[in-house]
């Protein structure tokens, strides 16, 4: 199959990418959906005529960019519910509320980065506890609103949020957790994000013949409150800023790093088609050490590595399929 591109690129607003489709009567969750390029996704989603639900820790935050979500779309499209994805008890509450009802779009968008070592309630590496089984948790609890959406020649879609950051480490199976390994905040960054890829490997290989199809998106680099862990020394020292505080050219707006996840939400390009890599409105090429910002490396859609972190995730969450 050759490499599936569109005509949309890196710095294509979301808004764009959206443009043409008619939503209405469609349902999408976008996770962390209260700020950065989740309320972009949201927005795009909602101006194209969704229902979109806005599934966030802060209630008072994802109520705020619910409202001028629904102002800028001139309907009241977006809600908010309360979701806390380091938290399987939480996940299991939100799943509950929305029950079998049709879910088109499913967007795992929230996401911790390069935190100090914690734990979820669970006692789950924070960085995969939330980026990864927080969602797989979430995404098999929706599963069957998800494959209640399906439709003759319109599958409903599952976006996962990866990064380049895959790059920094496959799952370590030996301890995934960091329970006797020294902790690396990116490290455990990198597993975390191979994970989230891993996964739409996964979900895709087995609901794509019911309905559902999954693909991991890689949005580029964008300041958002994903940078909260990080000091401003720490993100010059990477190049990320200058000293006076301003962005490095390449990085993306939130409304052009939302981009790629409402095409991977949308595109007629991809209808029926998963297990993908995506970023800049395309499919990914493979990773090369001439250009170290993109692509994609082969531990991050190896089926059989898919397979070994489904099993640990349905041991994990205690969701089968």
């Amino acid at each position: 199959m050759s490499r599936i591109t569109s005509r949309f690129g890196a710095f294509t607003p979301a808004r764009e990418v959206a443009a043409g489709h008619d939503l209405t009567g469609r349902t999408a969750i976008v996770t962390g959906g209260a700020t950065g390029i989740g309320v972009e996704t949201a927005r795009a989603l909602a101006e194209a005529g969704a229902e979109v639900t806005l599934a966030v820790r802060n209630l008072e935050a994802g109520m705020k960019a619910a409202a001028e979500i629904n102002e800028s779309a001139g309907a009241p499209r977006a809600s908010t519910a309360r979701l806390d994805l380091s938290s399987l008890a939480s996940v299991a509450e939100f799943a509950e509320h929305w029950g079998d009802a049709p879910l088109h779009v499913l967007v795992n968008n929230a996401g911790v980065m390069a935190c100090p070592q914690s734990y979820t309630a669970d006692g789950l590496e924070m960085q995969i506890g939330t980026n990864h089984f927080g969602h797989f948790l979430l995404s098999m609890l929706l599963a069957r609103a998800l494959m209640n959406a399906a439709e003759e020649g319109r599958t409903a879609r599952v976006v996962a949020l990866s990064s380049i950051g895959h790059r920094r480490s496959p799952i370590i199976w030996e301890d995934t957790h960091y329970r006797a390994r020294p902790y690396d905040k990116w490290e455990a960054y990198g597993q975390s994000k191979t994970a989230n890829a891993l996964f739409a490997v996964g979900f895709n290989a087995r609901f794509a013949e019911l309905g559902v199809t999954a693909n991991a998106v890689m949005p580029g680099g964008i300041m958002t409150p994903l940078q909260r862990h990080l000091p401003r020394e720490e993100m010059i020292a990477m190049g990320w800023m200058n000293e006076a505080g301003e962005v490095r050219q390449g990085f993306k707006t939130p409304e052009q790093g939302a981009s790629t996840s409402v095409w991977a939400a949308l595109a007629p390009e991809l209808e029926g088609v998963g297990g993908l890599y995506l970023e800049d409105c395309a499919q990914a090429e493979p990773w090369d050490q001439a250009s170290p910002a993109r692509g994609v490396m082969p531990h991050a859609l190896d089926p059989e590595e898919a397979e070994r972190l489904w099993t640990l995730s349905e041991e994990t969450t205690g969701a089968i399929a």
